[in-house]
């Protein structure tokens, strides 16, 4: 017996049975050979660390563009966190471990320069609009490897497109834009555990609040220090869900109205901010004017791309811009727009 039979049966006999099987998987866009030491979630996740644009998460910020301190939040240890996070809870509710790790360490390969600041600039470009989950698939099935993608599971698929609530309700356990498996659900509310903490965290950094604004029924219900709030909102989960046996995942309502009430507040003093939102115009432009420049000088982004993969011109260069990072959005719009400094002796 192979070392991934062996993983597979060990699933079978100390998962939980709503859990997401990897011998049971939909299987993949393009048939393949499975490995004898690693089960096809394993695979995935590899794949996605390996990928570039993986690499390319730890230079794109989350709410504070391009921050010169070394301590603020990337994409990179936001999709960490949410795999620590989404691993601690499958551990306890005997889940599977190894597909939220991969939707985990996949959910934001899509995402833009400079946060949803970039999101919405192409969401008003591109015909049928941008979404960064969307996206986030895209890189896997398309863009990656030159065109040939990631040819990740089905299961893992769906965790990455299904992962987004925005403003929308947190617990959404059914319908579209909810996943297909509790693991993707899993890493749903893993995500936004992470990004509230994070986001607060790094806003108390900033100076842009202050631990006296904080709300006090957040205090009360979910602990004034950061890892207090995550043990809380994770432990709560936990408990909620099996009271249930899995049933109904959820939180407590008591601890969903806290959860509720910190997203309102970061939303108001944070992610809506007027000097959040100075910043973003500052970011709206420097993005505009490069897919103005990039649609007029097109073999600056296709000179890379076969002729059989080049498609619609307006895709093309919002893929190009989408995988920018920060750093490199700036470093382009400086070498495009800003004059050279001449040295005069």
């Amino acid at each position: 017996m192979s070392i991934r039979a062996d993983i597979e049966e060990s699933e079978s006999r100390n998962l939980h049975a709503k859990a997401t099987l990897s011998r049971n998987s939909l299987g993949r866009q393009r048939p393949e050979r499975e490995g004898s030491m690693r089960t096809c979630f394993q695979r995935d996740r590899d794949r996605i660390i390996h990928s570039k644009s993986f690499r390319r998460l730890k230079h794109k910020t989350q709410v504070f563009l391009a921050p010169k301190g070394d301590h603020y939040r990337t994409r990179l240890t936001h999709v960490l966190e949410v795999s620590q996070i989404a691993r601690t809870i499958c551990r306890a509710l005997r889940l599977n471990e190894d597909l939220a790790e991969a939707i985990a360490l996949g959910h934001d390969l899509g995402h833009t320069p400079f946060g949803h600041a970039g999101e919405s600039v192409l969401e008003e470009i591109l015909p049928g609009g941008f979404r960064h989950y969307e996206q986030s698939l895209r890189v896997a099935d398309f863009l990656e490897k030159d065109g040939n993608g990631l040819n990740l599971t089905q299961e893992v698929r769906d965790g990455i497109v299904n992962h987004s609530k925005g403003k929308g309700l947190i617990m959404r356990l059914e319908g579209s834009g909810s996943p297909s498996t509790i693991e993707g659900l899993v890493v749903r509310i893993s995500d936004i555990i992470a990004y509230l903490n994070h986001d607060l965290d790094d806003a108390l950094r900033a100076g842009v609040i202050k631990r006296a604004e904080l709300p006090e029924e957040v205090i009360k219900v979910l602990g004034s220090r950061h890892s207090k709030r995550i043990d809380a909102m994770v432990g709560d989960f936990v408990e909620t869900t099996l009271e249930s046996d899995l049933e109904k995942p959820g939180m407590s309502p008591t601890v969903m109205a806290a959860v509720e009430t910190m997203r309102a507040f970061l939303f108001e003093k944070v992610y809506e901010a007027p000097e959040t939102l100075r910043e973003f115009k500052k970011a709206r432009k420097m993005l505009m004017d490069l897919y103005e420049y990039y649609m007029e000088h097109p073999e600056e982004v296709f000179r890379n791309i076969p002729s059989e993969q080049k498609q619609d011109r307006r895709r093309m260069v919002c893929d190009f811009i989408a995988g920018m990072t920060d750093r490199y959005a700036i470093e382009a719009f400086e070498e495009k727009f800003v004059p050279r400094r001449w040295g005069v002796y």
